[in-house]
């Protein structure tokens, strides 16, 4: 198949054959190195006859014969039942691949709306600059693209709200018996490893879970799970992969000296009381000039009252039973 492109010199102790249809030759030599191989010729190997394999004419057959050669041959003919696997393995490989691809290019989709949203909002004058702020994402959808999250520190958006769980980094067991505590507002992580963790509770699924360290013990947070070879991960709503600092830095330095404080200022908007003292609950019915939100605020409750996306009024709420 290769021609002049595949010639040595010397004798040829041993070689392998490899002939898939009845297009495609490989020969592997055993030699040394190459002594003549023409200048302006290039190897090209390619696949001419894909679909003989995935949808084969009735009326043809087409043969995987691997020869080993030393002095005989030992030529070995595919069964049908072989050829049927490969044909469904690579059916399914694609669309696995199929699948994944679909998954990337809708979040893609996704910020490109965004983006939209963004210059479609400075176009008609929206004042708030938060709005046209596009934080980073990283799209994983396995265990491996997870491993992402190692490569910088991240920072989590929404605090006491997500719980982390004991970790012990030799045998990779997470203790989710048993809570160890909950991230807080745009706390910063050094995540160390992703891995896949086992939940011992009944009907749950492995868990994929970010390891970290904090006072000198290790911990393990859930950032999504795998059911039947499939990974749903959903780091990219729990954190952020770049300086929150950064991405808003256009708010007044008063601003994130609240919010490094965990306080709530009158005059501070929605976003900036959930960067200082983590999720809140929006009471139902609330107007669009009056809005009221309940904090849990990692015990110590706040109820703030908004009005016209600033908070006006913030005093202490009631303990949850």
């Amino acid at each position: 198949m290769f021609g002049a492109a595949l010639r040595r010199e010397g004798h040829v102790d041993g070689h392998v054959l490899l002939i898939l249809g009845r297009s495609l030759k490989v020969h592997l030599v055993d030699e040394p190195k190459v002594n003549d191989v023409d200048g302006d010729l290039r190897v090209v190997a390619t696949l001419q006859r894909a679909h003989d394999i995935l949808f084969r004419d009735r009326h043809r057959e087409y043969s995987l014969i691997l020869q080993f050669t030393t002095r005989s041959h030992y030529p070995y003919l595919m069964s049908p039942e072989t050829k049927q696997r490969i044909q469904l393995f690579l059916v399914a490989a694609f669309i696995v691949a199929g699948a994944r691809a679909g998954y990337i290019f809708y979040q893609r989709h996704q910020d490109r709306l965004a983006v939209l949203r963004q210059k479609q909002a400075q176009n008609v004058g929206y004042s708030n600059p938060d709005y046209y702020v596009n934080p980073k994402k990283l799209y994983p959808y396995d265990l491996k693209s997870a491993k992402q999250l190692t490569q910088q520190p991240v920072w989590v958006k929404e605090g006491y709200r997500y719980v982390f769980y004991n970790y012990e980094p030799v045998s990779k067991h997470v203790d989710f018996g048993h809570d160890a505590g909950t991230l807080g507002p745009i706390e910063k992580l050094d995540i160390s490893d992703v891995v896949a963790a086992s939940n011992k509770v009944a009907g749950q699924p492995k868990q994929v879970v970010a390891v970290f360290h904090k006072e000198g013990k290790s911990y393990a947070v859930p950032i999504g799970y795998e059911a039947n070879g499939e990974y749903k991960i959903y780091s990219d709503e729990m954190f952020f992969v770049e300086d929150p600092h950064e991405l808003y830095k256009h708010w007044s330095p008063d601003v994130w000296q609240a919010v490094e404080q965990h306080q709530v200022k009158p005059g501070m908007n929605e976003m900036q009381a959930d960067f200082a003292i983590g999720m809140g609950v929006p009471d139902a019915g609330d107007s669009s000039y009056e809005k009221t939100v309940r904090y849990p605020n990692g015990g110590n409750p706040l109820v703030v009252v908004y009005h016209d996306g600033k908070a006006a009024d913030i005093k202490p709420g009631t303990p949850a039973s």
